[in-house]
């Protein structure tokens, strides 16, 4: 594929992605919290920060990886930037795959660190990625870790797509041995089994980004470029987000565990905590909000999250997320049937 061509599809999949809608109910609705109606603590003594062995974050929410390859996408990486420069937010950016084949395009990426010298940054390759392009698209960005997306749903719907993944395991192995940062496995939409996550632990990998089921659907924007749009059965295929959190339960305490996929608001992002998460990405309500309203209100989009955030930790009592991760959770019967079928309490 051409350069031009992989910069189009860039393009190609911001603008699809911004059309999507939200569903309007998920499985974040099918978790119930316990009221406490007389609060020990008060809003400023909540602090949501975290502490990690690797870095930390000021706080659990951070800008997921969305984009970076083209002209129009480094506009929004840099627009992004300014963003979690201004708010404290760790940034990861989209795959780095474009600026590695043509060094051209390594600005559209770069910018986040100029942008943001001083933030915590997130590189990002494929698990396909020889590790010592990953170890280059780490230095790209001065990055603190690296993500490392998996999506073979999205490259078989992709018309153009990968078709060969046996060796994603064994690259990834490689990959961790490599570089000098941690690296994040992360879905990038169709949400982690524990199976999987026990066989990521076993290769050494200590942070895995669930990103389940219910955000940008990657099924539905592939399956846009394809001629006769003929895959569209797949868009439900995956474990949601809460599911996929479900799944990590009984790893929580060997790998460190962040959750992304369709969270729409501070309640969702304070369930993805109390059930385990230690931060909580979000992708394209941060896009929707930078190209539709400007970067001073997304600033304040992403200030009045966090103080929502504080006050429904009021509400359960928990003055921080390890407070949050002992809260008593109430799932409705779909969920509690996943967590039993899948032997999930044992």
């Amino acid at each position: 594929m051409s350069d031009s061509k992989r910069e189009q599809r860039k393009d190609d999949h911001v603008k699809i992605a911004m059309a999507q809608n939200d569903p309007q109910l998920t499985d974040f609705d099918k978790v119930r919290f316990v009221h406490h109606s007389i609060p020990s603590i008060d809003v400023d003594q909540v602090d949501l920060s975290v502490n990690l062995p690797d870095f930390s974050m000021s706080s659990p929410l951070y800008i997921n990886a969305m984009t970076g390859g083209s002209e129009w996408t480094k506009q929004i990486n840099e627009k992004l930037a300014v963003v979690a420069r201004e708010t404290g937010l760790a940034i990861a950016v989209g795959s780095t795959h474009a600026a590695l084949r043509n060094h051209k395009m390594a600005s559209s990426f770069d910018i986040v660190r100029k942008t943001n010298p001083e933030g915590i940054i997130f590189s990002n390759v494929g698990a396909d990625v020889p590790a010592d392009l990953a170890k280059q698209s780490v230095e790209m960005l001065q990055a603190n870790a690296l993500q490392v997306h998996v999506n073979s749903p999205q490259e078989l719907v992709m018309p153009e797509g990968n078709r060969t993944f046996s060796n994603w395991m064994e690259n990834l192995s490689e990959i961790v041995q490599t570089v000098d940062v941690p690296v994040i496995v992360k879905e990038v939409g169709f949400g982690m089994s524990r199976e999987l996550i026990q066989d990521l632990k076993e290769i050494g990998v200590r942070y895995v980004d669930v990103s389940g089921r219910g955000g940008t659907n990657f099924v539905n924007i592939e399956n846009e470029r394809r001629q006769l749009k003929d895959m569209s059965y797949l868009q439900n295929w995956g474990q949601s987000t809460v599911e996929s959190l479900l799944e990590s339960k009984n790893l929580q305490n060997q790998v460190t565990v962040f959750a992304s996929g369709g969270v729409r608001n501070p309640l969702d992002a304070i369930k993805c905590l109390a059930l385990g998460a230690e931060a909580v990405g979000m992708s394209r309500p941060f896009l929707e909000q930078v190209e539709n309203n400007g970067i001073t209100q997304t600033v304040e989009f992403v200030e009045e999250f966090i103080e929502q955030m504080k006050k429904i930790a009021v509400m359960l009592n928990a003055q921080n997320i390890e407070d949050l991760k002992q809260t008593k959770v109430v799932l409705d019967s779909s969920l509690k049937s996943w967590v039993e079928q899948r032997s999930l309490d044992n």
